[in-house]
C-alpha cells in the first residue's frame, strides 16, 4: 500500500506525469485526481484535498513545465493568454496518463473528482473539452477559458463546480465565459462566487465538500 501522509508517499516517475499516490487501499471507492497551480507542485493541494474528502485515494499529479520553483501544466504567453500547442499536447498526455493510473491502481473514474487549482484547473476544463469521457466530476477553483478553439465536445452528465474569487482580479474577469462555454457544451455547472483573491483556502474546501456530498453520493449508495 502506498503510505498515506505526503512523507510517506514516493514520487512516482514510471508514467508520462510524476505522480504521489496516498489513501490507496482504503475502502472507500472516492477518488481525487490533484492538478495544482502554476511554480509549486504536486503536493501543495493535498491538505486542501484531505478536508474535502478524508478517506479518498488522491492522484496527486505534478505539471511538466518548469516554472520558478516548480511546475505548470502547459506554456503560457503572458498570465491570461496560453501557447496552444502546449496546451493540446499536454492535454493528450494527460488523458492517456489518468487512464493509465486508474487502471494501475484499480481506481473508478466514475467515482473520481478532478479537482484543480488555477493553472491546474485549465488543464482539467482542456481535459473536458478535448477528451471526452474522461472527466465526469470537476471542481475547478480560480480557472478561466484557454482553448483558442473548442470542438463540438457533448459534455452532457458532467457537472462541474466552479469557484472564482470576487477579488481574483486576473481570472476572475474570464469567468463567465467558462460558466457560458461549458453550460454551452451540456455541462451541469454549479458556479460560486466567494470573498477571496487568487488564493483557495477552508471556504472553498467546505464548497467542494458540500457540492461532492450532493447526486453523486446518492448515486454511489446505489
Amino acid at each position: 500500500m502506498i503510505g498515506d501522509g505526503i512523507e510517506n508517499s514516493p514520487l512516482l516517475t514510471d508514467l508520462a506525469f510524476p505522480y504521489r499516490l496516498l489513501g490507496a487501499g482504503k475502502e472507500s471507492r472516492e477518488c481525487l485526481f490533484l492538478l495544482h497551480g502554476s511554480g509549486v507542485d504536486e503536493t501543495t493541494l493535498v491538505p486542501l484535498a484531505r478536508r474535502i474528502a478524508p478517506t479518498a485515494t488522491l492522484v496527486a499529479a505534478r505539471g511538466r513545465i518548469p516554472q520558478e520553483d516548480g511546475f505548470r501544466w502547459f506554456e503560457r504567453i503572458d498570465p491570461t493568454r496560453f501557447e496552444q500547442k502546449s496546451i493540446l499536447a499536454e492535454t493528450a498526455a494527460f488523458a492517456a496518463f489518468t487512464n493509465e493510473a486508474a487502471k494501475r491502481h484499480g481506481l473508478n473514474l466514475d467515482h473520481a473528482t478532478f479537482l484543480g487549482y488555477s493553472n491546474g484547473a485549465n488543464l482539467v476544463s482542456s481535459l473536458m473539452l478535448l477528451h471526452p469521457g474522461i472527466v465526469r466530476l470537476a471542481a475547478l477553483l480560480r480557472p478561466m477559458p484557454v482553448l483558442d478553439h473548442v470542438p463540438a465536445t457533448d459534455l452532457a452528465g458532467i457537472r462541474t463546480l466552479i469557484i472564482a474569487g470576487a477579488a481574483d482580479e486576473t481570472y476572475g474577469p474570464f469567468v463567465p465565459a467558462l460558466v457560458t462555454l461549458l453550460s454551452r457544451h451540456g455541462a451541469e455547472v454549479d458556479a460560486r462566487i466567494i470573498p477571496s483573491g487568487h488564493d483557495i483556502g477552508d471556504p472553498d474546501a467546505a464548497i467542494v465538500r458540500q457540492w461532492l456530498a450532493g447526486p453523486i453520493a446518492i448515486a454511489q449508495a446505489d
